[in-house]
């Protein structure tokens, strides 16, 4: 079994992959055609212990990021935060010319900043390397700018305002980046509705399985895990597309199915409750009456 390299610092990776020493410790942006990986492997596992975010073209390698794999034969942008699990399969007998950029920033540069907690929020840092980012050439030119902009910040004789300025325009890099994965939601709508159609397919297997007593009511986590991408992907697409998270979704299928036994059998609201994997009637009949506006019995009545 190959080892796993730790990168704990980027002065770390640039040392491993035959770079300059980085201008400042804990920022830098990196000629993608200048990295050298230093091993004969055909196989390369790592752990950093900083933000990354990559615009890469025509790498002889093909990266697995959590359970998918990504080829970097066209443009894409990827996003991945500190100790995450990075696979890279190398192609030796692929002659190509990479291109691009990497932009490496160590959370120790945030600190004191916005984006200390905000780093967090964005999704795309959780999301595995087959849903990068695609970007048309005039979003490319917006990212390669905003590149430019901060790598122009550290090289310069540094003051007190340094890192308010490369933090204000890697925020705005990510606000960019959120309005682009956003119109990629949107015109990649063939890919998302499919997508959208396994979920509810795989929800409906949960439900449909008898194996709600046993199991419980399946989590966000699952569900996403089923289709073999990250919670925060399936939570970014279904809000776009339907305007509500993976929770209220699992949420919905449990009343209809809830709604179907109410109506159709003549099992008590208790007998019901723990069918469906609640492991109190109470829960049950209270988030019934929060989303139907009637307790399970009222239902039934009215049904009747």
């Amino acid at each position: 079994m190959k080892d796993t390299f730790r990168f704990n610092s980027i002065s770390e990776f640039h040392a491993f992959c035959g770079l300059p020493k980085p201008e400042h410790p804990l920022i830098s942006l990196i000629d993608y055609s200048k990295v050298q990986y230093p091993v004969n492997d055909e196989e390369m596992k790592w752990i950093q212990d900083y933000y990354s975010i990559g615009l890469k073209r025509n790498v002889n390698a093909r990266f697995n990021y959590g359970q998918q794999e990504y080829d970097f034969d066209s443009g894409v942008l990827c996003f991945v935060s500190p100790l995450q699990f990075l696979r890279i399969e190398m192609k030796p007998d692929v002659e190509v010319e990479p291109t691009g950029y990497l932009l490496l920033i160590h959370p120790d540069f945030l600190w004191g900043t916005s984006l200390v907690k905000k780093m967090k929020t964005y999704a795309f840092f959780s999301y595995h390397i087959n849903e990068a980012l695609f970007l048309s050439e005039k979003e490319e030119r917006i990212i390669v700018d905003l590149f430019k902009n901060m790598e122009k910040e550290y090289r310069n004789n540094m003051d007190k305002f340094t890192q308010e300025l490369i933090v204000a325009q890697l925020e705005l890099f990510l606000i960019y980046s959120e309005r682009f994965y956003e119109r990629q939601f949107l015109t990649r709508k063939k890919s998302g509705h499919e997508l959208l159609a396994k979920f509810e397919a795989v929800l409906s297997g949960y439900f449909e399985s008898g194996k709600l007593l046993e199991n419980g009511i399946p989590s966000v986590t699952e569900i996403a895990g089923a289709l073999n991408i990250s919670p925060n992907y399936l939570g970014s697409l279904l809000r776009i597309h339907t305007q509500q998270n993976t929770q209220q979704h699992i949420q919905n299928k449990l009343i209809d199915y809830a709604k179907e036994r109410l109506s159709t059998t003549t099992l008590s609201v208790s007998e019901i409750a723990y069918e469906l994997g609640f492991e109190h009637p109470q829960s049950f009949s209270k988030l019934f009456k929060q989303k139907v506006k009637q307790s399970p019995g009222e239902f039934r009545k009215s049904f009747n």
